[in-house]
């Protein structure tokens, strides 16, 4: 019976496999037209590695159907035009709103991000800096609890455990309250929770909603196009960003990745307004009712800030955006450096242009580096990780791995005069495939306590020198090439 089983497959699954296979690679050759360098990885996975690559391919690799998807109403984003056509004449002319300086190169990047992205810059802001989970999710807890209109939250991963559950208990109160209170969670990150979870919240009038429900079937996997961002906006005056989910291990409550390293903000000011819309254009495009109109309710005129001082773009990026504003936020904060560039990511698998602005600012004598975790939570993009910091340390770039529990933070800072805090990795991923947002402060002040965080956060870190590297035991290398020879695909 084995014998027949096995000769079924060979004589005619296995052939079925590499026809599907060949049809994959015209697909990725001649529709979707991917990067030369990732077209190049699918097709060796499809051809050399017929049934592994048919299953990644399925899983992963699939993106003909995305315009199609996730095709945001034109009109929405159109609501910014009318601002940022006045920010850039006032860019152009002088300084940028306010009547702080702003070095011409910022205000060139400022200018890039709303050209690309529809970014306004705002400047009416004082931003909080959490490094701690304990202290981000206080916060948090405290401003639902003080929110008077409503409270709109956005979380790639939620968790039915501890923090979880207290952060429902507050949002059930306040919708009972009369707050109205709307919830977004990822259709895979968050699908954990049962639906007994969602009962008292959705009883009292809390509104729930998924990104892009994972519906694990042949034909539609689902696993990319995420929704990764996490934000959090009450009452339209103060916002949260960063790289914190809602999960107990996210406060170190996990001995296995305890205790946990991650960054985030809260901003009290004008820029919870641009948060807030892109809560309402993600809200508008999951949730099948309740559907979101402009109410001046959720933009309301926020005097609290007074003569405060921080300029701040939220700049969002998915497959759902024409450019690539992530990443090239990143280059441009790269290529702006002078002194220094200090970046912190759990995942590491940059691109060539990445590659070449750092390797090029390292070569300049620009003081370049970059923190990741000593263990993995993905072993594959780990090792990938590992042999592209190999090639940057050839060419000046310091690398060191954190120590201490898991670092989750997604940061960089340059020359203590701009930093960007948010949810996106410097990985092709949150590149091209998840949706992600970040904040970029233009701002001294800030800079300059994200990157001492950064230097006490140095004190428990070990350096990745290249004796290190050049000693790792033949298998790590091999797992390194291998890792990185298919770290396109992911």
């Amino acid at each position: 019976m084995v014998h027949e089983l096995l000769l079924f497959i060979y004589d005619f699954i296995i052939p079925i496999i590499f026809v599907i296979n060949i049809i994959f690679a015209i697909t990725v050759v001649f529709i979707e037209r991917k990067n030369p360098t990732t077209t190049i990885a699918w097709l060796m996975a499809l051809l050399l590695l017929p049934v592994v690559g048919f299953i990644l391919y399925l899983f992963v690799g699939q993106s003909f159907y995305r315009d199609r998807m996730f095709t945001v109403k034109k009109e929405d984003d159109d609501k910014l035009a009318e601002i940022i056509e006045s920010q850039k004449e006032e860019l152009l002319i002088s300084e940028v709103p306010g009547e702080q300086p702003i070095a011409d190169g910022y205000k060139r990047m400022m200018l890039m991000l709303m050209e690309s992205n529809k970014a306004p810059v705002t400047t009416g802001n004082r931003v909080r800096i959490f490094v701690d989970g304990n202290e981000k999710f206080q916060s948090l807890l405290q401003a639902i609890n003080e929110a008077k209109d409503h409270i709109h939250m956005e979380y790639y991963i939620l968790k039915d455990d501890e923090i979880g559950n207290e952060i429902f208990a507050a949002l059930t109160r306040q919708a009972q309250a009369g707050v109205k209170v709307r919830f977004l969670g990822d259709g895979l990150g968050s699908a954990g929770p049962r639906r007994a979870f969602y009962e008292p919240y959705l009883a009292a009038g809390g509104k729930l909603a998924f990104f892009f429900p994972s519906l694990m079937n042949i034909s539609h996997p689902r696993l990319n196009y995420r929704n990764h961002r996490k934000i959090a906006i009450i009452d339209g005056k103060t916002g949260f960003v960063g790289g914190f989910n809602i999960g107990d291990d996210y406060l170190g409550r996990v001995a296995e990745w305890a205790p946990w390293r991650d960054t985030a903000i809260v901003v009290n000011g004008h820029a919870a307004l641009a948060m807030q819309i892109r809560f309402i254009l993600d809200w508008n495009y999951a949730s099948k009712e309740d559907k979101i109109e402009y109410d001046p309710r959720y933009f309301p005129e926020d005097k609290a800030a007074g003569d405060a001082w921080l300029p701040m773009q939220i700049v969002s990026g998915g497959p759902d955006t024409y450019w690539n504003p992530i990443k090239e936020s990143y280059l441009k904060l790269i290529t702006l450096a002078s002194e220094s560039v200090y970046i912190q990511t759990p995942y590491f698998i940059p691109d060539e242009s990445i590659m070449d602005a750092l390797r090029m600012a390292a070569l300049s004598g620009i003081d370049v580096r970059i923190m990741m975790p000593a263990k993995p939570d993905h072993w594959f993009v780990y090792w990938a990780g590992y042999s592209y910091i190999e090639q940057l340390i050839d060419a000046g770039v310091r690398a060191y791995t954190y120590d201490k529990g898991f670092i989750h933070a997604k940061t960089i800072v340059v020359d203590e005069a701009a930093a960007s805090v948010g949810s996106a990795n410097w990985d092709v991923r949150s590149f091209r495939l998840n949706f992600e947002t970040n904040a970029i402060m233009y701002d001294h002040e800030t800079a300059k306590e994200l990157k001492e965080y950064f230097l006490q956060d140095l004190k428990l870190c070990s350096e990745l020198t290249a004796e290190r590297m050049a000693a790792l035991p033949l298998k790590i290398k091999m797992k390194q090439s291998v890792s990185r020879l298919f770290s396109p695909l992911l």
